[in-house]
C-alpha cells in the first residue's frame, strides 16, 4: 500500500504530470470549448491524456477540474453539472493510472480571470461545490493552483480543511517580484497558508522554468514546507493562426534538477507542457539526491542567471540623440492649487475621426487661460478618440498642459503599462485613475471590460513607475514623474463612507481628487466640512447643464450624478439657448459656493459646447481678481 501524499513529499520527489488544455488543444480539439465537460462528454480522451503522463513517470496526476467551477461552467450554460463535472473529472483519472499514483483533485483560481471583482460569498459557494464534490469522489489530495491572490488562495485552503484532511498543496500564478498580486511577500503568504494547514506551497502557470526558478530565489525566508513547481514551457509564440510553447522537454530537464535542489518535492509541468516534457522529468530525477550549491555557485537561496547585458562584450558608450518635448512652465497644479485658484476644463475626445472642433475648443480654453485641460478614457463606455493622442496634440501645438483620464476598464496589466509608459516619454505627467464604466452599458456591449486593476491598484502602480519600478517588480532606467489624481463621487447618502474611500485612496499615493459634479451648494459646504481634514488639494466638480432634457438624463440615467430639486425645476423645459443660460447661471452660483472653500475648480464641457467652459473660466478668473 503506498503511503499517504502528504508523507511521501516529505521523503521523496514525486512527478507531477503536465498541461490538460494545451495538450487537447495541441490534440486538435479547438479552444472556446469546455474542456472539463469532457470528463462526461468524452470521458476516452480524458483517460489516454492521464495515462500518457503516467506511462510517461508522473506519479501525481491532477484531475480535468481546472476551471469545473460553477463560475468558469456557468459560460457554457453547465453551472448545473458541476458536481458530476468534477466527480467524474476524479473517476477517468483513477481509471487511467495505477495504484502507486495519487490522483489530487485541481481547483484554478477563479479571480484570475475576468472574475476579479467577484465578492467572497459567491467565491466560497462556488468553490465548496467543487471541491466538496472532489473530495466526496474520493481524491488523495486537493491542489489549488494558478491563484495570484492571498486572499482568495486563503479562502479555498479554508474550505477544504472545513471539509477534510486530505493532502493541500498551494501554487501561486507570481513573476519575479517576490508578492502575490495582492501586495503579500511570499515567505508571509506561505507562512499564513502553512498556518492555515497547506502541506506544501509552490508555483504554477504565469511564466516558464526560469521565471518561477527567480520567483524561488526571491523568496526572503527559508519556506517550511515542501515546495512544488508546475512551470510553463515557456513563453507561448502564435505563428499562423497556432499557439506554440519553444521550451525543450531537455531543457524543461536541467530545470527540473535546479528545482529539487532548491527544495521542490514536486514537480510537473503547466501550460505547453507534454507526456515527453514530463518523461525527461522523470529520467533527470531519477534517483536523485540534491546537493547543496557549491560556493560561488549561488545568489540568496539559488544559481542566478546572467543577464545578456552582463554576458555581452563591452562596447563604447554611445550617447542618445536630444529629444525635443514641449515643456510646460507652469509648476504641477498640486502646486499651483496651493498658490491660488486653479481651473481644469474636461473636453470630451471626439467619436470620430474629425478632431477640428476639438482642437478648436481647446485652443479657446488655452486663451481662457484654464491651467490644464481633461480627457476622459471614453468615458460611460462610449468609443472615444484617444486621449493620449490628443493631449500629445494639445501640448506640442498649444502649450496647453493636458491631464489624461486613465480607466481600468479597457487594458490590461500590459497595456496599462504600455499606455503609461508612452505618457511619459511624451511628457503627459499627469493623470486621473478611475475605474471606468462597464463595456457592457457602452457603445460596444459586446466588448469585453478588462479591470486587471481596481482604481487603487492603478494609483499603487503607478506610483511605482514614480520610483522606476515597472508593475512586475523589474526596474526601469529611469523614473516616471507622474501626478496622480484620484475620483470622488459625493452625489452619495452616506458622505462619511465616500469620504474613507478618498481617504485610502490618498494613503495609496493620490496626489490630488477631482470630483464628480455638485449641484448643491449646500452640499458643497457639507464636502468641505467632512474634507478638511483631507491633505491633498480637492478639485470640485461644476458641469454646466444645456437643456432640461439634459438635466434629467443626467439625474436618472448616469452613475453618480445627482441634481437637486431646485435645479431639476429650474432647468424643466428649457432648451436651446435658453437652456444653456440657465445652465450656465446655475454653474456661477455653485462657482460661488464653492470658492471660498476650494481652490480648485473642475469644469466638465457638456455636449463639446466649450464657450460655456470659457464662460465659466473667465467669471473664477473675475471672482478670484486673477
Amino acid at each position: 500500500m503506498k503511503p499517504d501524499l502528504r508523507e511521501a513529499l516529505q521523503t521523496r520527489i514525486l512527478i507531477g504530470d503536465g498541461a490538460m488544455g494545451t495538450y487537447l488543444y495541441q490534440m486538435g480539439f479547438p479552444v472556446g470549448v469546455s474542456y472539463e465537460e469532457f470528463n462526461t462528454l468524452r470521458p476516452d480522451v480524458i483517460e489516454e491524456v492521464h495515462r500518457r503522463y503516467y506511462e510517461a513517470g508522473a506519479r501525481v496526476i491532477e484531475t480535468n477540474t481546472f476551471s469545473a467551477n460553477p463560475e468558469n461552467l456557468a459560460r457554457y450554460g453547465l453551472e448545473d453539472e458541476t458536481e458530476a463535472i468534477n466527480r467524474a473529472g476524479v473517476s477517468v483519472a483513477r481509471a487511467a493510472v495505477g495504484a502507486d499514483a495519487y490522483v489530487v483533485g485541481a481547483v484554478g483560481s477563479i479571480r484570475a480571470g475576468k472574475r476579479q471583482n467577484i465578492g467572497i460569498p459567491e467565491l466560497e459557494r462556488s468553490f465548496r461545490r467543487q471541491i466538496g464534490a472532489l473530495i466526496d469522489e474520493g481524491v488523495d489530495g486537493i491542489l489549488l493552483e494558478t491563484f495570484y491572490d492571498l486572499e482568495e488562495m486563503a479562502l479555498a485552503l479554508r474550505i477544504v480543511r472545513e471539509l477534510s484532511g486530505i493532502t493541500a498543496i498551494c501554487q501561486f500564478a507570481v513573476e519575479e517580484t517576490g508578492r502575490t498580486r495582492d501586495g503579500v511577500k511570499l515567505h508571509e503568504a506561505f507562512e499564513q497558508l502553512r498556518d492555515g494547514g497547506a502541506d506544501i506551497v509552490g508555483f504554477n502557470c504565469r511564466t516558464g522554468p526560469n521565471g518561477i526558478l527567480r520567483a524561488i530565489d526571491r523568496i526572503e525566508a527559508p519556506v517550511s514546507l515542501p515546495l512544488s513547481v508546475y512551470p510553463n514551457a515557456g513563453i507561448p509564440d502564435y505563428v499562423d493562426g497556432k499557439y506554440s510553447y519553444t521550451a525543450s522537454p531537455e531543457y524543461f530537464a536541467d530545470m527540473a534538477r535546479r528545482f529539487a535542489d532548491r527544495g521542490a518535492r514536486l514537480i510537473g509541468g503547466c501550460c505547453g507542457t507534454t507526456p515527453e516534457h514530463i518523461a525527461a522529468v522523470a529520467a533527470s530525477l531519477a534517483g536523485y539526491v540534491p546537493q547543496p550549491p557549491q560556493p560561488g555557485e549561488a545568489e540568496h537561496r539559488g544559481d542566478r542567471q546572467k543577464t545578456a547585458a552582463e554576458t555581452a562584450p563591452t562596447v563604447p558608450p554611445v550617447s542618445p540623440p536630444e529629444l525635443h518635448v514641449t515643456k510646460i512652465e507652469e509648476p504641477p497644479l498640486t502646486t499651483l492649487v496651493r498658490q491660488r485658484h486653479t481651473v481644469i476644463v474636461e473636453l470630451d475626445p471626439p467619436r470620430d475621426l474629425d478632431i477640428r472642433k476639438f482642437m478648436a475648443g481647446a485652443a479657446a480654453l488655452k486663451a481662457a487661460r484654464v491651467d490644464a485641460v481633461t480627457m476622459a478614457d471614453n468615458s460611460l463606455a462610449v468609443t472615444r478618440m484617444s486621449n493620449l493622442a490628443l493631449a500629445s496634440l494639445v501640448k506640442e501645438r498649444l502649450g496647453l498642459r493636458p491631464l489624461v483620464h486613465i480607466a481600468c476598464r479597457d487594458r490590461n496589466l500590459i497595456g496599462t503599462q504600455s499606455h503609461l509608459m508612452g505618457l511619459d516619454a511624451l511628457g503627459i505627467d499627469h493623470v486621473l485613475a478611475v475605474t471606468g464604466d462597464p463595456a457592457r452599458f457602452g457603445d460596444l456591449p459586446d466588448s469585453s471590460s478588462v479591470y486587471d486593476l481596481t482604481s487603487f491598484e492603478m494609483i499603487r502602480m503607478i506610483k511605482q513607475l514614480n520610483e522606476g519600478i515597472a508593475f512586475s517588480g523589474k526596474p526601469l532606467k529611469q523614473k516616471a514623474n507622474f501626478v496622480i489624481g484620484a475620483a470622488f463621487n459625493p452625489n452619495v447618502r452616506n458622505l462619511d463612507k465616500m469620504v474613507k474611500r478618498m481617504e485610502r485612496k490618498v494613503e495609496t499615493g493620490a496626489d490630488y481628487i477631482m470630483t464628480q459634479p455638485v449641484y448643491d451648494a449646500g452640499l458643497i459646504a457639507r464636502i468641505a466640512e467632512a474634507t478638511q481634514h483631507i491633505k491633498v488639494p480637492i478639485f470640485i466638480g461644476i458641469m454646466p447643464l444645456a437643456s432640461g432634457r439634459n438635466a434629467e438624463y443626467l439625474h436618472n440615467e448616469v452613475p453618480g450624478i445627482q441634481l437637486s430639486d431646485e435645479v431639476r425645476r429650474r432647468m424643466a423645459g428649457l432648451e436651446g439657448e435658453a437652456g444653456r443660460a440657465e445652465g450656465v447661471r446655475i454653474a456661477e452660483e455653485l462657482i460661488d459656493a464653492a470658492l471660498p472653500h476650494f481652490k480648485g475648480i473642475y469644469i466638465m464641457t457638456p455636449f463639446m459646447f466649450y464657450d460655456m467652459a470659457v464662460r465659466l473660466t473667465e467669471y473664477v478668473w473675475k471672482k478670484t481678481e486673477r
